[in-house]
């Protein structure tokens, strides 16, 4: 065990007024680091930190941790060497000890709470951090999660965890002025995460790029934990691959404001699902929260009729119920509609497939699908749904531009559907061959436009308006 010599290092640095501690090439084992103002923690190639294995050699930030810190400012994790959190073997302990009485935790399915297991990274309240080039791998739970941060830059930060469940890539929690670049997560749970918590500023001005995301959760994603929000939101270049939820999902559901966000070149392959937006309310006793100002461009995504994430050591979840392929959604609540959507340039493969005798909610009788304002938001939450291409519910200013949805295999739900909508706007949709009929179903559709949509050949009654439904234009 290194810890006190490593932290020894670390504080002397701090005192001379800054410094690097440095790992030359080999292996190193500690319990929890306090990270220090000042100080670069630099890892040479081939030197390898490694986390202790007994979960009473861990100290308690918000959550236990490895390298924590709070109110710093000018620190910095470096070099190309690896910091390894041994996660099965902590785990063992953990539950070793719960066993024996010395952890006090209901062990849910034989699975120690996440607050028990400890996260490689979490610094608290810091300004000026700087974390580039390591590997961050196998953690007891969340990777790295950086809460009310300032001025965070993250480059090529490889993370290759999936040793046990909760191992989120990368966290970020009401923080501003943020950069991710270059970054490369295979992680159990969801790749690039932003947070917010009770109390907290909400996320503002974040901006990844160029980075490739394999998850068995989803691939970027701004929620579950909304309470202040996100604003000021940019993604480019994100590649993604066997993922087993959604390559993008955005969620305001604890009454924060999801605003101002802009996602661009999305490259997703064996993907479970594209797009999830939600706007839900779980606190019933406050006022729910805002999505709005929302553009999605340049996105392209392959949905595969298997489990995207088979074979991997910690895959997604099997539904609870019987569905057909779950489409892409916009969602909001009744009198809290999700507002100014654009969707431009975006096509969706989809493996098709779906056959009533699986499940079935007929497009003629929408109030089948649950509302489930207070649940985890979560693309398949609705269970089986009337479209095999997009569902769109109580939402304003929705707009398509330049979008194709295609199957491989036959579908017998139409490619869109439509209920409680104001001001949605189809412009060079193609709807592509195999389409169930009718290929759109608009239910309470007010201020529709649909032009230039193009629909599979043959499809009879290419459109059903219900409820009141009354479309200003539409052209072939």
């Amino acid at each position: 065990m290194d810890t006190r010599a490593i932290q020894s290092a670390i504080d002397a640095a701090n005192r001379a007024g800054g410094g690097v501690v440095l790992f030359p090439e080999g292996s190193y084992c500690s319990g929890s680091l306090r990270l220090r103002s000042n100080v670069d923690l630099h890892l040479d190639r081939n030197a390898t930190l490694l986390g202790s294995t007994s979960r009473f050699d861990y100290q308690k930030g918000r959550w236990y941790a490895l390298l924590l810190a709070e109110g710093q400012e000018n620190l910095s994790i470096s070099g190309s060497g690896t910091i390894d959190g041994r996660g099965r073997e902590l785990v063992q302990d953990i539950v070793r000890r719960v066993g024996a009485g010395e952890i006090a935790d209901p062990l849910t399915k034989d699975r120690p709470d996440e607050k028990q297991r400890p996260l490689l990274i979490e610094l608290r309240r810091c300004r000026r951090v700087r974390v580039s080039g390591v590997t961050l791998r196998d953690s007891a739970c969340w990777v790295q999660n950086y809460i009310e941060c300032q001025d965070l830059r993250m480059d090529q930060v490889r993370v290759d965890s999936t040793a046990y469940w909760n191992n989120d890539g990368m966290d970020i929690t009401d923080c501003q002025r943020v950069r991710v670049t270059r970054c490369d997560i295979n992680s159990a749970d969801d790749g690039i995460c932003l947070k917010s918590n009770v109390g907290g500023s909400g996320c503002d001005d974040v901006e990844v790029t160029d980075c490739r995301v394999r998850s068995s959760a989803s691939a970027f994603k701004c929620g579950t934990a909304s309470h202040a929000g996100f604003r000021n939101i940019r993604v480019r270049g994100l590649t993604v691959y066997d993922t087993f939820r959604s390559a993008v999902a955005l969620e305001s559901v604890d009454g924060g404001a999801l605003e101002n966000v802009r996602i661009e070149n999305v490259r997703a392959t064996n993907t479970g699902n594209a797009v999830f937006l939600r706007l839900g309310h779980r606190n019933a006793g406050a006022p729910a929260g805002r999505l709005s100002g929302v553009v999605i461009r340049d996105v392209k995504v392959e949905i595969p009729s298997s489990p995207p994430d088979a074979g991997y050591e910690t895959a997604g979840r099997p539904p609870r119920a019987p569905h057909n392929p779950i489409p892409s959604s916009i969602t909001g609540i009744p009198g809290h509609p999700v507002r100014n959507v654009l969707l431009e340039d975006v096509e969706i493969v989809y493996a098709g497939g779906g056959k009533a005798a699986v499940a079935q909610v007929s497009a003629s009788d929408l109030s089948r699908v649950p509302e489930l304002p207070e649940d985890y938001p979560e693309f398949s939450m609705f269970g089986e749904l009337p479209a095999w291409g997009f569902y769109l519910r109580h939402a304003q200013g929705i707009e398509f531009r330049k979008v194709r949805m295609h199957l491989k295999q036959s579908d017998f739900r139409p490619a869109l559907v439509g209920d409680d909508l104001t001001g949605l706007h189809l412009d060079r949709v193609d709807l592509g061959p195999l389409s169930g009929a009718p290929a759109v179903v608009l239910n309470r559709a007010l201020e529709t436009v649909l032009q230039a949509v193009r629909y599979p050949q043959g499809i009879q009654g290419k459109i059903v308006l219900m409820g009141g439904s009354s479309p200003v234009k539409q052209s072939r």
